[in-house]
């Protein structure tokens, strides 16, 4: 399998009309015409019955065919015996592969222009996403795409980031974050996120003990889950049995395997922040620069028998795990980072210029001894989410995208990449963005969402790039239609202008 950086380099030469190639640069894009709709309108012409002829569809086999009406699917069966109904609008896809139910990003942030991000994910083929840090902008989209409105994905919304205090991002992010520092204000801050809207509770790093079980404990009471990081002074373990629905990232499932797991989380408990820096975004960065000497000494006291109890465990909790390894990848490959890509041309130039001072940031001070156990970690946690596996751990496709170097809509492609490189079997990598997130976030199983392909994944996991058609909430994107759609992202995106008040803090969370 391919690296990223060799998938990047190779992936716009992919044929039947692959993302990355689908659209030139905004300046070259003609204009369309006025009776066109435009990326930011879902409004869908023609017929509300869709049927999709002749296609394989994976798990069920092929010649099949797909009826949807009004947002739902009707029914599915083989192509002799289904019988399309008049005035349905039929699409023959003969030769073309049908995933079901579309692909899905667990771990995304978004911030930034309405007419770029949310158009970005349905036209990869991205048909839902877990938005990890909620906020009224998000709650305002998902509005706007349910009423046609706005060409967007599901959206399932967290709330704010709930954490301990101090927490690293509390400093400029405004009610975005609320610190708690006791069962009470634990469990208020819970009742808030509910009477917000919030579809479940962002637990965070820097909780303490009984905070966390607090929130956990609300959370029930409430009929919401509770999801997010693994705080640094609570073990693993003691997350899962208390519920916690996902685990992101792999730094608490790193710290959690080494031999001398209490000596390593002293060791964190150590980490000191300068309260003289400025914004949330240094002090993040100097918290995270500290992290790797601890994550090089839990890697090296590594004890695969404590693993595998401990993933053991998880698996029985039913506890799901977002790796995020293309946060991972960025950080810890750095070497293997891009200096341009065709992706980059989706997102305003006042976005993709600001990566590389944030990641110089981040890395600031690495010395080549630095760098190559740096390298090291990146490959254990390959190592860890092939354990995860093993131990029957239900893995989850997400990639925080919202910080550098990561798309929307194209990050996931790379994650699935990312996952298979870590030994996943193709179909588990499939489902990892397909039927397990469904399961997780309760999505309808007749939901009229589904990616259509010019070649089978299940050979090869790049062929998810290869993008023949879209069908989100019951409307139909062809070939013709999404590069349409994507060079008006494009326009848009290069017509951008920076927020007036600068641009924002940029959002990593990988710790």
């Amino acid at each position: 399998m391919p690296t990223r950086r060799e998938a990047l380099a190779t992936s716009a030469a992919l044929a039947g009309g692959a993302l990355l190639s689908a659209a030139p640069p905004a300046a070259a894009v003609p204009r369309t015409t006025p009776d066109r709709t435009t990326a930011a309108s879902g409004q869908h012409p023609g017929s509300s019955t869709i049927a999709l002829t002749h296609a394989t569809i994976l798990g069920a086999g092929a010649d099949r065919t797909v009826l949807v009406r009004d947002g739902r699917i009707i029914r599915t069966g083989r192509s002799a015996e289904v019988a399309i109904p008049g005035g349905a609008t039929t699409y023959d896809l003969t030769g073309k592969y049908i995933v079901m139910g579309g692909l899905i990003e667990s771990h995304v942030h978004n911030q930034g222009p309405e007419t770029v991000l949310p158009p970005l994910f349905p036209l990869n083929g991205v048909t839902a996403v877990r938005e990890m840090w909620g906020g009224p902008l998000h709650h305002e989209w998902r509005g706007k795409v349910r009423a046609g409105k706005l060409l967007g994905p599901r959206w399932v919304i967290s709330s704010s980031i709930i954490d301990g205090r101090p927490s690293l991002w509390a400093n400029d992010t405004g009610d975005r974050v609320v610190e708690v520092t006791d069962a009470p204000s634990a469990r208020r801050a819970v009742r808030e996120a509910k009477a917000s809207g919030a579809d479940f509770v962002k637990v965070y790093s820097r909780l303490t003990p009984e905070a966390y079980e607090a929130i956990a404990d609300e959370s029930r009471r409430q009929g919401l889950r509770h999801a997010g990081h693994c705080p640094d002074t609570l073990p693993v373990a003691r997350a899962s049995d208390s519920g916690q629905q996902s685990i992101e990232h792999l730094h608490a499932l790193l710290l959690a395997t080494s031999a001398r797991e209490d000596e390593i989380r002293r060791a964190m408990a150590r980490i000191r922040i300068d309260p003289a820096l400025g914004t949330s975004f240094e002090r993040y960065a100097s918290w995270f620069r500290q992290v790797h000497t601890v994550e090089w000494e839990a890697m090296r006291t590594f004890d695969i028998g404590r693993t595998r109890a401990l993933f053991d465990r998880v698996a029985a909790n039913g506890t799901r795990v977002v790796p995020t390894l293309t946060v991972h990848h960025s950080l810890e490959r750095t070497d293997q980072l891009p200096t341009e890509s065709p992706e980059f041309a989706y997102l305003p130039g006042w976005m993709t210029e600001s990566w590389p001072a944030i990641w110089s940031s981040l890395t600031a001070g690495r010395t080549a001894q630095d760098t190559s156990r740096i390298h090291q970690i990146y490959e254990h946690r390959l190592r860890l989410v092939a354990e995860l596996h093993r131990a029957g751990v239900q893995l989850i496709a997400g990639t925080d995208t919202g910080t550098g170097y990561a798309v929307p809509g194209f990050s996931l492609h790379h994650e699935l990449e990312l996952l298979a490189e870590a030994g996943l079997p193709t179909q588990d990598v499939l489902q990892a963005a397909t039927s397990a997130p469904a399961r997780m976030l309760g999505l309808p199983d007749d939901r009229a969402d589904l990616l259509v392909l010019d070649a089978d994944p299940r050979t090869d996991i790049r062929h998810t790039q290869r993008i023949h058609s879209v069908l989100v909430d019951g409307r139909y994107l062809d070939r013709a239609e999404r590069l349409r759609l994507l060079a008006d992202v494009a326009r848009a995106a290069a017509a951008s202008e920076p927020p007036a008040t600068g641009t924002a803090t940029p959002h990593i969370c990988v710790h």
